[in-house]
This record gives C-alpha cells, sequence and structure tokens, in this order.
C-alpha cells in the first residue's frame, strides 16, 4: 500500500477491511493497492487499484466538521444522476454508509484519464486556438449544468431552488461562526464581518432556479488526453442542490485570472497561467457563458463578493481543522493570513476592485 504519511493515511483507510468490502460487491481481484491523493484540500481521494481496474474512492477528512460540510453521498448521488446526460461525470460504481469499513461514509466511481489544470496547461494545449477553447469549454460546461431539466434526471426533491441566494450568506456565515469558535484563539478577521452585513442588505430577491454545482472551477474539472481540449469530468460536486445559477458562475469568475489582476490571496488555490494573451477573459467568458445558457448575469459585485467571501469561510474551517489536529495539508496553516488577505479581496471587489 502507498502510504506517505503513516498515521494520517490509517486514519483516512483501513486497507483490510476496504478490501474484504470490495471483494463483497465486485468480486475478487488479484492486484490491489491503495493510494492517498493530496491534490484537492476538502474531502479525501484515494487511488484504488483493484485488478485491471482503476477506482477512486471520495471521503470526509477525520474528525469533526462542520455541519452538512463533506456529504460525499450527496455527492455521489448528484452524479449518478447525471451519468446519462450531456454534463460529462465519472462512471460511479458503488456508495458505502458504513462507517465499520473505512470510519466513514464514501463513494467508489471509475478513475477517468485526463489532465486536471492546475499550474499549467500540458504542452499539447501550449496554442491561441487550445487556450481559448479551455475557457470556452469551461463556461460551456457551466451552461449545460445550468441547462439540465434536473426533475428529468430525478433531482427535483434534491434542494429547494427558492431563496437559495440568501441562504448562501446566512450558511457561510454560519460556517464562519463555527471556525471562530477555534481560530479566533490565535487571530480575529474583523473584515468579514463588514462583507458578510453588506451580502446580507445586497442579496437578490430573485433568481432563475437550476442545478448548481456549487465549486465549479477550472481544476474541478479534467480535459482529455485528446486535442482540441475537450472536458471529459466534472468532479467534487459534494456541494451541489437546486438554486441560483450565477453563484456558480461568480465562484468560477472569482476563480479566473486577467492580465494586470492583483497577486492572489491564496496562491495554492488560484492559477495564473490563464492571465496569457490567448486566454478569454472574464468578461468573454460571461458572454459566452449567457448565449449557451440563456441566462443573464447581473450582480457581478455581488456574486464574486459572495464567492470570495465563500472561500474565506472554507480557508477559516480549514485553519480549525488544522489547529484541531485534524489534516495534514500543508496549505492549512497559512490560512492564518491568507484569509485575512482574501477578507480585503471580498471587501475590494465590492468597492470595484477587480472589474469585469
Amino acid at each position: 500500500m502507498t502510504n506517505e504519511n503513516g498515521d494520517y493515511f490509517e486514519r483516512l483507510v483501513d486497507t483490510n477491511a476496504l478490501r474484504t468490502y470490495l471483494e463483497e460487491q465486485l468480486g475478487n481481484a488479484e492486484g490491489y493497492d491503495v493510494s492517498h491523493h493530496a491534490e484537492g484540500h476538502s474531502n479525501e481521494t484515494l487511488f484504488v487499484t483493484w485488478g485491471d481496474r482503476e477506482l477512486v474512492i471520495r471521503r470526509p477528512p477525520p474528525g469533526e466538521t462542520a455541519e452538512t460540510a463533506h456529504d460525499v453521498l450527496r455527492e455521489y448521488r448528484v452524479m449518478d444522476a447525471l451519468q446519462d446526460t450531456a454534463v460529462p461525470v465519472p462512471t460511479t460504481v458503488l456508495a458505502c454508509e458504513d462507517h465499520s469499513v473505512i470510519g466513514s461514509d464514501f463513494y467508489v466511481m471509475d478513475r477517468v484519464e485526463g489532465d486536471v489544470l492546475r499550474d499549467e496547461e500540458p504542452p499539447r494545449f501550449r496554442t491561441p486556438n487550445a487556450r481559448r477553447t479551455i475557457g470556452e469549454e469551461l463556461a460551456d460546461t457551466l451552461a449545460a449544468i445550468h441547462r439540465l431539466d434536473y426533475e428529468a434526471v430525478g433531482l427535483g426533491e434534491f434542494g429547494y431552488p427558492s431563496g437559495y441566494t440568501e441562504r448562501q450568506v446566512e450558511r457561510w456565515t454560519k460556517q464562519l461562526d463555527w471556525a471562530f469558535e477555534r481560530t479566533t484563539e490565535e487571530r480575529a478577521v474583523p473584515e468579514l464581518e463588514t462583507v458578510g452585513d453588506w451580502l446580507a442588505d445586497n442579496c437578490p430577491d430573485e433568481h432563475e432556479h437550476t442545478l448548481v454545482h456549487g465549486d465549479y472551477k477550472l481544476d474541478n474539472v479534467m480535459y482529455g488526453p485528446e486535442t482540441p481540449p475537450e472536458i471529459v469530468g466534472v468532479f467534487d460536486w459534494e456541494m451541489a442542490t437546486l438554486g441560483d445559477p450565477l453563484a456558480d458562475l461568480g465562484w468560477m469568475l472569482s476563480y479566473w485570472r486577467d492580465p494586470g489582476d492583483p497577486e492572489p490571496a491564496t496562491p495554492e488555490l488560484v492559477s495564473t497561467f490563464m492571465e496569457a494573451d490567448e486566454y478569454p477573459t472574464r468578461k468573454e467568458l460571461v458572454e459566452r457563458y449567457e448565449d449557451a445558457a440563456g441566462i443573464e448575469y447581473e450582480n457581478d459585485r455581488f456574486y464574486r463578493a459572495l464567492a470570495v467571501y465563500k472561500l474565506a469561510a472554507l480557508g477559516e474551517m480549514f485553519y480549525r481543522r488544522f489547529l484541531e489536529g485534524n489534516s495534514d495539508d500543508p496549505m492549512y496553516p497559512q490560512m492564518e493570513e491568507q484569509v485575512p488577505d482574501l477578507a480585503r479581496r471580498a471587501a475590494g471587489i465590492i468597492d470595484g476592485d477587480e472589474p469585469l
């Protein structure tokens, strides 16, 4: 078994119990290996070799988490519903609620081959046409999610779309409060209270009702191994529900860089290679999305400020998990300084910085 950090790996998976479970569900396999994929910063990902089959397991991080966070079975449900739609997702295999197997809920899916673009694009995409297509695929796939007839695929009871945006502000304020229970012992972030108050006062009253991904951005999709660029998988559906599609778009835009943008507050989470001239700008992505989805993007300052506010809340939750010893992610301790930076960025967007 691949075991980069013995203690933490053992908290993530009991390899013997997992093998027994997979044998019961999938039959015997001659080859078996489990490794921890440490690229993500929320739910944990394990790669499993099961005979000639390559599988992926998703499970929550160990330790206490905020209420409703890290719901992997919810993630499984929406991906399972999307199997035969225009939205590209991995093939789902199994879902397990039995905590005696690895200590938590988890699900299993087939592994998809391709590239997740984080630090740079692969050499085959280093052309003007390919770079533009990377952005266009990102906008078009988000539009496909929002065009989906969620009733037809069995997700009509997946959420309560009315009032979604207001609940988002309330929810992430509560997530911050949960994190602050521990983190304010180290330092306070008063700017986030000001941003939260502005969001509550400026929340749109009405919005379209669609399936929303909840964490849609460049490094939560995979581009296939061929050219031209084509998205072959959308991952990390744990925050999916029915709600306001513009919250998804604002989140995606908060990660997309235009030339001349200030240095990112969280460089570990933000790619910058799309600042090259050949990539679409944020404005061009919005125009592409509007054409494909048939939805107009309004209230840009609100939606992008909300996105950064949510990212700050996530960072503060990460920081609490670090302080309590419930993660070995080297990024988490950096949230002591980076969350205040994110708070200042959210306030700047409200003031008109980083225009569309």
